[in-house]
Order: structure tokens, then C-alpha cells, then sequence
């Protein structure tokens, strides 16, 4: 009888140990991104560019910094601004092995811009190698047919901006799905803004706590 009362009190005070150690949370992002001020968004280096898309992976590139400006919280800029942090984008379409073009300029080399959004227009433009894209700059030897292998959905990649070469460390969060860089909605983003939002409230909560 008593062995089965010290059985029945261990069980008790394990689970109570169990809820206690899950009621902790800890924050999901680290502060570096909570911090943030400045995003600069760039193409992955390794993307060639689709030949079914040609254009896919610079659109998506604006309908991010678009979706930034308009949240309001970090600010697009281009690069060599030292940007707080580097999110690093890729259009996916569904296949893992897709034709592409190899070859000519980078695909972070950007003109001018002129970029309309809810708090007004943003005019900004790039000028040499963006932080975090590794690629070479043009290719010398001209444009040329190739293979590109990656995963079929899209992907945002977020990275620590200030680091010397920011995509070479771990990235600090990331997210891929199919259509995640849908144009005008952007789930990445949408998805990025929720885990800051519930970042943010646990600090509070653990603020908050005697």
C-alpha cells in the first residue's frame, strides 16, 4: 500500500515538473532580429535565371521590399548600407531540377527604382555587390544555357546583416513553401511579421513575471 502511494506521488510530481519546464518558454527569435532596423533583400547567388521565368526571382525580390515597407517595421535599403539584417530570397516552381540561363550580370545588379507603397514611393537603386551574394559579378565569358537544383518551393532566408559575409553563418530564421513569394500577398513575409508578433509578446509576458 505505501509503495503504491510513493509510486502514485513520484508520477504527480513528475508531471508537475513536466508542465512547469513546457510553461517556460523561450523566445522564438533571436534579438538580433528583434533589434533590426534595416533589411536588405537580394537574390540567391546560386539561382540562374529560369528560362520559364526569367524575371521571377527580381520580382520577388520587390514584391518583398514592398511588403516590408508597408509593414513598416524594417526598412529596405540597397546595398553597401550596411544593412541590419539580409534576407535572401529564391522563386521556386515546382520542380527540383529546372533549365536555366547561366552567365552575363548578376542577378542582384538592379538600375534605379521607383517603387510605389502604402506610406508613399521609394526611389533607391543598386550599385556593386549587394551583402551576402558570394557571385563573382559579370561573367566575362558571356551568357550560356545550365541547370539549376535547388528546392522547388520558395524560399526567404533571413541572415545576420552585419556579419563580415552574412550567408556564409547559419541563417537566423527561415521559411519555404509553395508560393510563399507570391506576388502582391507575400506569405514569407506575413509569416516573418507573425513570428516577431509572438516573439515579442512572450518577452513581455516574461517581463511581466515576479
Amino acid at each position: 500500500m505505501r509503495l503504491t502511494s510513493l509510486l502514485t506521488l513520484g508520477m504527480f510530481l513528475g508531471v508537475i515538473t513536466f508542465s512547469s519546464a513546457n510553461d517556460k518558454k523561450k523566445p522564438i527569435l533571436p534579438a538580433i532580429i528583434l533589434n533590426a532596423r534595416t533589411v536588405a533583400v537580394i537574390v540567391d547567388s546560386d539561382a540562374g535565371v529560369s528560362t520559364d521565368a526569367p524575371l521571377a526571382n527580381k520580382t520577388a525580390v520587390e514584391d518583398v521590399e514592398k511588403a516590408f515597407s508597408n509593414w513598416g517595421r524594417f526598412r529596405p535599403v540597397m546595398g553597401g548600407m550596411a544593412p541590419d539584417l539580409v534576407v535572401v530570397v529564391r522563386k521556386g516552381n515546382g520542380k527540383i531540377v529546372q533549365p536555366t540561363v547561366h552567365g552575363g550580370t548578376s542577378p542582384n545588379d538592379r538600375p534605379v527604382i521607383i517603387q510605389p507603397n502604402d506610406t508613399g514611393i521609394r526611389i533607391g537603386g543598386q550599385k556593386g555587390r549587394p551583402p551576402g551574394d558570394t557571385q563573382d559579378g559579370p561573367q566575362s565569358s558571356g551568357t550560356g544555357p545550365g541547370v539549376g537544383v535547388g528546392a522547388s518551393d520558395d524560399s526567404f532566408v533571413v541572415f545576420d546583416g552585419t556579419a563580415a559575409d552574412p550567408t556564409s553563418n547559419a541563417p537566423l530564421w527561415r521559411y519555404a513553401a509553395k508560393n510563399a513569394l507570391h506576388s502582391h500577398d507575400v506569405p514569407a513575409v506575413g509569416e516573418f511579421r507573425k513570428i516577431v508578433e509572438e516573439t515579442e509578446k512572450q518577452l513581455q509576458k516574461q517581463q511581466k513575471k515576479p
